[in-house]
């Protein structure tokens, strides 16, 4: 059974953006993983909700560290503050649990520029 859509042409576009992704469509994917740009406009979304919705995928995803780096890299060019990405493991966590939590705020701390272990080892001091 098939269904007509008639609803807004924003609506109809993710309802055919979901349909390409759900098919495979391989120009599509090529096209929305080799351009940052073109990813962009597709997704709708401004640059900076873009980089902490992308944050939060790695996050779940338990990306590598070099990976967050990366994308915390484009958060800060998009003008996200750390305060802000670290709000992001927090929004996660009843998604992520505890433990995924718990291991990735160390490799967030370093695509930050702040080394975690080194403070719970004692050999740097938290604060000014």
């Amino acid at each position: 059974m098939f269904y007509v859509f008639m609803g807004s042409g924003k609506t109809l576009q993710s309802y055919q953006t979901l349909t390409r992704l759900a098919l495979n469509d391989e120009g599509f994917i090529a096209e929305m993983t080799r351009s940052e740009a073109a990813n962009l406009a597709a997704s709708g979304l401004d640059r900076r909700t873009q980089a902490l919705v992308r944050i939060g995928a790695l996050l779940a995803a338990d990306a590598a560290p070099a990976t967050y780096a990366s994308v915390v890299r484009m958060a800060k060019r998009a003008d996200v503050g750390d305060a802000e990405i670290v709000g992001v493991l927090i929004a996660v966590i009843p998604d992520i649990g505890i433990a995924r939590a718990v291991s990735a705020a160390p490799e967030l701390g370093l695509s930050l520029g702040f080394d975690v272990d080194a403070v719970i080892e004692g050999d740097r001091e938290l604060g000014p």
